[in-house]
């Protein structure tokens, strides 16, 4: 049976849903096995590549964007600037408000786990035929448009 011929769009749809919903768990949770043992939680590895990406934030800023409560993001930055991963830095024009940065050491330990993790990918790839990493290559901008909320 052939899911564009055979089954309604709708049993199409949750079929796909249901085996890409397993199939990228299996990589995240490979991925994950790939991350640097620096101690640090996955939310906190997430704020320094989210201040990385999007520069200094405040701690609401940073909370909103990471989709936590504030005294949450207080703690996890707390964390990461007890071990010197991340820096407060007062606003120019408002005293009142602080912004966290990426230090340079988190910049270098969110790059060694970067490539790290990409090497493993890049390997994994290289098992596959072009036509195959083509396919793979074409899909990228759909996962990014079903990743956007």
């Amino acid at each position: 049976m052939s899911y564009a011929n055979d089954m309604p769009s709708t049993a199409v749809t949750s079929a796909l849903a249901s085996e890409l919903r397993v199939s990228l768990m299996r990589v995240t949770r490979r991925l994950r096995l790939e991350r640097s043992d620096e101690g640090l939680t996955l939310t906190q590895l997430a704020v320094l590549g989210t201040l990385d990406r999007h520069g200094a934030m405040t701690l609401g800023e940073l909370a909103a964007h990471e989709k936590v409560q504030p005294p949450s993001m207080t703690r996890t930055t707390a964390a990461l600037e007890e071990r010197g991963l991340v820096t407060r830095v007062g606003d120019p024009t408002d005293r009142r408000q602080v912004h966290v940065q990426i230090s340079v050491a988190g910049l270098t330990l969110l790059g060694d786990d970067r490539k790290r993790r990409e090497a493993w990918l890049a390997g994994r790839l290289e098992r596959l035929t072009a036509d195959e990493r083509a396919v793979l290559h074409s899909v990228v901008p759909l996962l990014d448009r079903l990743a956007q909320s």
